[in-house]
């Protein structure tokens, strides 16, 4: 029954992306970063606790849960660490 999607969810809960890169993981309480704009985000408000920020879209609402696992496929050859010279809010 799982493997077959229902009205109005069109596969959602058997799609899968791959190669998302975290850019930067990280908590409000830390001064380093500032991450929330002043006012906080449009219909989302301000962000508290810890946060990742991904390079890319995920698709679905602003408030959907996400969930993040280790890779399944071969590792690149060589991966840099990227270079983030601010975060623009």
């Amino acid at each position: 029954m799982y493997t077959v999607p229902r009205a109005g969810q069109f596969g959602f809960h058997q799609r899968v992306e791959y190669d998302k890169r975290i850019m930067i993981m990280g908590n409000t309480e830390d001064d380093k970063l500032k991450i929330n704009p002043d006012g906080g985000y449009k219909h989302f408000g301000l962000v508290k606790g810890d946060f990742i920020i991904l390079k890319g879209s995920v698709p679905g609402t602003y408030r959907r849960l996400i969930k993040l696992r280790s890779q399944i496929r071969n590792v690149p050859a060589k991966v840099n660490k990227p270079n983030i010279l601010e975060v623009v809010v």
